[in-house]
């Protein structure tokens, strides 16, 4: 296209589009949602996702609560979940001990279920409207920040309106100086589609991505959880929450048994190659 690149660098115009955007944010937002917001951002930059350590990690730790329950007295199973720093089970599986809402998570449910007074059906009921607000309080930056993406166009043309204000106090001038303030006026318009459909509206678009799945751990609770309260042996019940990890990096039914039956050391393994027919009990 040719030209030169220092004709868009306007500094007020984007001082202004700037400005106000971050002004209409923190209005429009709790304070908790802003500070959110920025770990929302880190997460998405670094893309700080659960990787196949994580899930087997949390396929390990659920394994081993279950036979802890199958096989233990309730006093012995509750030690473990109202102390879980102080566990040998928990701090087997140091990557769930350092979530600490997925673990708060876990104890609650293991709680209800060591009670024997809850039904399956109840339990999955009162697990979706957890889940269901965990995922809506984590996407609040993802909502708030497309807040802010589809109104930076308006907020650029607002700059704009204001760099042709100050060019029509120089009509008297010449031609050369007046494009100059005209051109300088429609970098706001410039600076506010481009700021919100290159840089603000993908951002948020990650964070939502990485978000949904950090949330994916709840929903590998629930299936094994659910499982296990319908009858399932706790290798069973393990594969009803594996099978809910994206083939990216859910790990085979071999090495989840690795390190559940067969207490092996961990492996790195790539995502599945082929689904059998069935878990090994």
């Amino acid at each position: 296209m040719g030209g030169h690149l220092s004709v868009i660098w306007q500094p007020w115009e984007f001082v202004i589009i700037m400005g106000m955007s971050l002004g209409t944010y923190v209005i429009a937002n709790p304070w908790k949602t802003v500070v959110d917001t920025g770990r929302a951002t880190v997460q998405a930059l670094t893309v700080a996702v659960p990787k196949q350590r994580h899930y087997l990690d949390l396929l390990g730790l659920l394994h081993s609560l279950m036979r802890e329950v199958r096989n233990k007295g309730r006093n012995e199973v509750e030690a473990h979940i109202d102390d879980p720093s102080s566990s040998e089970i928990f701090t087997a599986f140091p990557t769930v001990l350092a979530n600490e809402p997925l673990l708060h998570f876990i104890c609650d449910y293991f709680r209800l279920i060591i009670m024997g007074s809850a039904r399956p059906h109840e339990i999955e009921a009162l697990m979706d409207e957890e889940i269901e607000t965990i995922i809506r309080s984590k996407m609040k930056p993802y909502g708030s920040l497309m807040m802010v993406a589809e109104g930076l166009p308006a907020l650029g043309i607002v700059a704009a309106v204001l760099g042709v204000i100050k060019a029509m106090g120089a009509l008297d001038q010449s031609p050369k100086l007046l494009g100059g303030f005209i051109g300088a006026a429609l970098v706001g318009t410039f600076a506010g589609i481009f700021l919100s459909y290159g840089l603000v509206a993908p951002l948020a678009h990650k964070i939502k991505l990485v978000r949904e799945q950090r949330a994916r751990m709840y929903v590998i609770v629930k299936q094994s959880l659910l499982a296990f309260m319908n009858g399932a042996l706790p290798q069973i019940a393990i594969e009803h929450g594996r099978k809910m990890i994206g083939p990216g990096e859910r790990p085979s039914i071999d090495v989840v048994e690795s390190e559940t039956i067969s207490g092996g050391p961990a492996k790195a393994a790539p995502a599945e190659p082929s689904a059998k027919a069935g878990a090994r009990a």
